[in-house]
């Protein structure tokens, strides 16, 4: 499988963590708790962080959540980004708290003078900035017509004319640790904007569909929009929002760039949709599987470097076929199956013993690759 090829972006660090240039597609979410509160703000990032978050992000809304940014930082080991609107000087607090990243909204932040006191503190500190358009805050869009009412590829236009403007305050001021977003809930807006900036600046792209809905729903969109940027060499870090446990975006995240190769987080699991045919409740065994795979925390690669598949297929139909070009699979009959591994049969296994001949296959080729 040849590479795909990723755009070229200037590379920043958060907290250690680089984003853009040759550094991976980093994973992203955001804390739902109130951040003053940080008893259960600390319990959901560290939740987060055994889901594989990799840069997390706390709202600031007023001087209570600012000064609990400190302890945040202080019982974390992630960075952290402060999210800001409204108010500068929450920005130049949060700088002082010890964030390692401030979010700016362009459409409610935006006078020369105050923008120009954040990015001053930001350099003096060494940190970052994204800038996050979002197209729901948009200053002068919102003046004179509805979001409803505007095409993808108009409002698309005015945020990428946003971010531009915005960026000429931090490039005068010889600031260039940017990291640009160009966020809204319509998928086609949100794709045509990204792709339009990516021929504008090399800053990295922070990427997401905003306000994509419940976790179906927000899986999906995020899917199509996140996912067809990536397929195109664009962007740098990602997050999936979703109204759902913050757990289930790092999840989809992760699922989003092992189906693209950009990044490995585990065996790939391949299964048959089942019908009629099936004689085994292939979806139970699925499900116990990677349950027992996320407990596990494998990663594992084969000699190609990429994930070591699993298959577990229904029927006599495809089943075969599939078990035999995955790195180990199964392939079910009756109440029982034939176990495979680099395409030839093993042995007959019983459905209740499946997953437990899948795994020790698994450990034993994990032992044999030296992984």
């Amino acid at each position: 499988m040849r590479k795909m090829k990723r755009r070229k972006t200037r590379e920043v660090s958060i907290g250690g963590v680089r984003i853009g240039g040759n550094a991976p597609v980093a994973i992203q979410s955001m804390a739902k708790t109130e951040t003053r509160n940080t008893v259960s703000t600390i319990k959901e990032i560290k939740r987060l962080k055994k889901a594989g978050c990799e840069i997390v992000r706390v709202a600031v809304k007023n001087n209570a959540d600012l000064y609990a940014l400190g302890k945040l930082k202080k019982s974390i080991k992630m960075p952290l980004i402060a999210d800001i609107h409204f108010d500068y000087n929450l920005a130049l607090g949060a700088i002082d708290q010890g964030v390692d990243a401030i979010r700016l909204n362009p459409g409610n932040i935006y006078k020369k003078r105050d923008v120009g006191e954040i990015i001053k503190r930001a350099k003096k500190k060494r940190i970052p900035i994204r800038i996050g358009v979002n197209s729901g805050s948009l200053k002068n869009y919102r003046s004179r017509t509805s979001l409803n009412e505007g095409s993808p590829t108009s409002i698309g236009d005015l945020m990428v004319k946003s971010a531009i403007g915005y960026i000429k305050h931090f490039e005068d001021a010889g600031f260039h640790d940017i990291i640009v977003s160009l966020k809204s809930s319509n998928v086609l807006s949100t794709i045509y904007a990204y792709k339009k900036m990516a021929g504008l600046c090399d800053y990295p792209f922070h990427l997401g569909v905003t306000a994509s809905g419940v976790k179906e729903d927000g899986i999906i969109k995020s899917a199509i929009g996140i996912g067809t940027l990536l397929s195109e060499g664009i962007g740098d870090t990602i997050r999936v929002s979703l109204t759902a446990d913050p757990v289930l975006e790092v999840e989809a995240a992760r699922s989003i760039l092992q189906s693209l190769s950009l990044r490995n987080f585990g065996p790939e699991v391949i299964s048959c949709p089942t019908c009629g045919r099936c004689q085994v409740d292939i979806e139970k065994v699925v499900k116990k599987l990677k349950s027992k795979l996320r407990d596990i925390r494998y990663t594992t690669y084969d000699i190609r470097n990429r994930p070591i598949s699993i298959a577990v297929m229904g029927c006599e139909v495809n089943g075969p076929g599939e078990a035999r070009e995955a790195d180990i699979g199964v392939a079910a009959g009756r109440n029982s199956g034939a176990l495979f591994k680099k395409g030839k049969i093993v042995k007959k296994v019983r459905e209740e013993d499946f997953v437990k001949e899948i795994l020790l296959s698994l450990r034993g080729a994990k032992r044999r690759s030296n992984l």
